[in-house]
């Protein structure tokens, strides 16, 4: 019988399977070019001139889009390190809602040059100390960069200039339409205390036709279906909401009905219908002339809503139950019973309207200030207003972010070159190995202007001399002009191109904290995975697969 070797060392440990990586060659240079390569991916989709990514995912569903929240979320990435980079934009989308690419390329540039400091012949953890206190002192300086704020919040100028380097940076040469439509509708639900406001409010309807240009704000909800019954106007509308489908009552028992003869049978449909129209007839005398319904809607019941000239709407999605409830100010009632005066909604006009050839519903409040504003964005393409709903989703969260602090700093790479002078002034004031790391994080935050530059077609050194030069001799606003010509600069804040101060903080934080994390692994012990054997193919059998 022939005598199994046995295995040595660490894997001897392990199950058979199981991977193990060590050291610098093995586990920290591999780690640091797999996060290399996904920031390499976005690094073309940065800024206003950024190029656009086709993502099809398992699903085959298309997307055409230089947003990297999105790009980085279909990828669905394996590497364990580089999923960590994921989590720290997942981190920053949920914070600010913005800036996933800042933190994706500054990461990338933060391991990439601390490659070079670990094959100088520095130690991981030296490299990573002094990222830690370049972070500390970035964020210590950042405050000092601060250019503005907003003073009011129902001011619809000011917070449209918040908006607008946010929807540029996806959709250049509409941003000023579209900052408009979030505006408006932000400040439509802005509640007393604008810390209180919450993103669910504003809704998104695609429906598809004509162009962007005709995209509208409503105040109120717009569903993309049709009526149940043949009433599709009210106006000054009381609304019952219900939970449940409007139709009699099943039992819970099976029951045997023995029926003798045609009176009987009579007599027997008409119980059902007396009940019914009993119900219907209460919700009518209550005064509701609006009933939302949340399953289906009987033949019997709609004969008689349509009978008394209640409107019907049913809707399936228990989200939108609530919304309307909260749009109307009703209450979702469990049974059909007539809403009490504190249950039922009112709403000014409930209407079905036909827009670009698709029929919707419309609950409209005329009032200044609504709970609920929805954004109806026409295009014409799916992939275009897919796109469009992101960008919109951008302004919304930096609206929101824009209300636990309203402070700006300049964009167009202004901060991150007077950063980066700061940090290398910093760097060289230190004494020990930490200022080679922290030269290098300043070298690391001059890689998001570059690739401004670059995906604008300018020169990227020749852009980064002329930011220094203009830093140099005092003009901290400065930052590559995209819309002027070759590499030129120019006033950030004079050409209204402002970043949210919570967006850089986070940008810094975030990505210093994953870079310095990936740094900190020397080893991976991966265990093999578990699972029986893999599906067959498409077309093909199990059999033949054998």
């Amino acid at each position: 019988m022939a005598m199994s070797v046995p295995r040595v060392g660490f894997s001897s440990m392990l199950k058979e399977g199981a991977r193990h990586f060590h050291g610098l060659e093995e586990a920290v240079y591999r780690n640091i070019n797999a996060c290399k390569d996904l920031a390499k991916i976005t690094r073309s989709s940065y800024g206003p001139n950024g190029m656009n990514k086709m993502v099809i995912n398992h699903l085959d569903k298309l997307f055409v889009t230089n947003d990297a929240a999105t790009i980085i979320k279909e990828l669905e990435v394996q590497h364990p390190v580089a999923k960590m980079l994921v989590m720290a934009t997942d981190m920053q989308q949920q914070e600010v809602g913005d800036g996933t690419n800042f933190v994706l390329l500054f990461a990338g540039a933060l391991l990439e040059n601390a490659e070079e400091l670990l094959r100088m012949g520095l130690s991981p953890s030296e490299v990573v100390e002094g990222y830690e206190k370049a972070c500390e002192t970035a964020l210590e300086i950042l405050p000092s960069m601060v250019c503005g704020s907003v003073s009011s919040f129902t001011s619809l100028e000011e917070v449209k200039k918040a908006l607008m380097t946010s929807m540029a940076s996806t959709q250049y040469g509409n941003e000023d339409f579209l900052a408009d439509l979030v505006t408006e509708a932000c400040t439509s639900v802005l509640p007393e205390n604008p810390k209180n406001f919450n993103i669910d409010n504003i809704r998104v309807v695609k429906i598809i036709g004509s162009g962007i240009q005709s995209s509208t704000v409503m105040k109120g909800m717009v569903f993309k279906r049709e009526v149940e019954g043949v009433i599709t106007h009210i106006e000054h509308a009381k609304v019952a909401v219900y939970t449940c489908p409007f139709d009699a009552s099943a039992t819970e028992t099976k029951g045997t009905v023995l029926i003798k003869s045609a009176n009987e049978l009579m007599q027997f449909s008409k119980g059902e219908e007396d009940l019914i129209e009993q119900d219907v007839k209460a919700l009518a005398e209550s005064g509701c002339n609006v009933v939302v319904a949340g399953g289906k809607v009987g033949e019997l019941a709609l004969h008689f809503l349509n009978k008394y000239k209640i409107m019907t709407v049913r809707l399936m999605s228990k989200f939108d139950l609530r919304r309307v409830c909260k749009a109307v100010g009703a209450t979702a009632l469990p049974k059909i019973i007539p809403p009490t005066a504190d249950e039922a909604g009112h709403c000014d006009v409930v209407s079905v309207e036909e827009v670009g050839g698709t029929t919707v519903v419309v609950f409209r409040q005329n009032k200044e200030d609504s709970f609920i504003a929805t954004i109806i964005v026409r295009g014409s393409t799916d992939s275009i207003m897919d796109d469009i709903e992101r960008v919109l989703d951008d302004g919304i969260n930096t609206f929101k972010a824009l209300t636990k602090d309203e402070r700006f700093i300049p964009g167009a790479g202004a901060t991150e070159i007077e950063l980066a002078k700061q940090l290398t002034s910093f760097g060289e004031s230190c004494p020990g190995l930490e200022q080679y790391a922290i030269k290098k994080f300043a070298d690391s935050l001059e890689v998001l202007p570059r690739a401004l530059a670059e995906n604008s077609g300018a020169k990227g050194s020749e852009v980064i001399s002329n930011l220094r030069a203009a830093h140099q001799s005092g003009n901290k606003n400065s930052g590559f002009d995209v819309r002027g010509e070759g590499s030129n600069v120019a006033d950030a804040v004079a050409a209204g191109i402002l970043d949210l101060y919570l967006c850089k903080y986070w940008g810094i934080k975030l990505a210093t904290n994953a870079a310095a994390t990936a740094l900190k692994i020397d080893e991976i012990i991966m265990a093999k995975q578990a699972g029986g054997p893999k599906p067959p193919k498409e077309g093909a059998t199990r059999d033949e697969e054998e």
